[in-house]
């Protein structure tokens, strides 16, 4: 028969357990998204003028910080499933291929897409504060901002700041590297609001805010 002790014992073992996976979750993304830099940067300090290919490592560069000082909720989605689509999501860019590709827009067109995008995820970024994080949680639910628009307009960001890459240095490979993180997005945009869906102070906010990613179409 279980007694209190036992209990306590559990749930500091659980606590312990998520706080170990979470400091390993961090490191992983620091030194994967550290790495990634030092490639680009050598890329761009080869080909000074690929502004797209700097502006890319800004991007996840600022997206990586400010997953390592975000609070810790209490509760998050660990399951292999939402790990995998919240990775694959926000870093999936990391595996594009760094040399110089088909050129579908003028490299100023790209770079454009790029700062609309990055400036766009600041603008989401400050409307949660430090409630921003990689893995499904329930971090309470913000309306402001970005959010009064879409219910993921961060990811929306991540998107058009890629999408500017892409464009400038085409390949069917970094298009499927743009879909498949599209994909790993969407995945993880159902498995946040099925984690949210408990809320009732989120499910107002979804009947408010109709749209969760793309305003008219998803």
């Amino acid at each position: 028969m279980d007694t209190p002790h036992h209990d306590s014992i559990a749930k500091v073992a659980a606590i312990d357990w998520q706080f170990l996976a979470d400091g390993l979750l961090r490191a992983v993304t620091a030194l994967a998204l550290g790495a990634f830099a030092i490639a680009a940067i050598s890329h761009w300090i080869a080909a000074p003028t690929r502004v797209t290919l700097l502006l890319l490592v800004v991007a996840n560069c600022f997206t990586t910080g400010l997953a390592l000082v975000a609070r810790t909720p209490g509760r998050r989605d660990w399951r292999p499933i939402s790990l995998l689509c919240s990775l694959g999501g926000t870093y999936g860019c990391i595996a594009y291929n760094l040399n110089p590709g088909a050129m579908i827009v003028p490299e100023a067109v790209g770079a454009m897409l790029q700062v609309g995008g990055i400036a766009w995820q600041l603008f989401a970024k400050i409307s949660l504060k430090r409630s921003f994080g990689i893995l499904p949680a329930n971090r309470g639910v913000v309306s402001r901002g970005a959010y009064r628009f879409i219910r993921h307009p961060m990811y929306l960001g991540y998107f058009v700041a890629d999408l500017g890459f892409l464009l400038t240095n085409f390949s069917l490979f970094n298009l499927a590297v743009h879909l498949g993180q599209l994909a790993c997005q969407i995945g993880r945009i159902l498995q946040e609001e099925k984690m949210l869906g408990a809320d009732v102070a989120y499910c107002r906010y979804r009947m408010a805010v109709r749209y969760r990613l793309f305003p008219f179409v998803f």
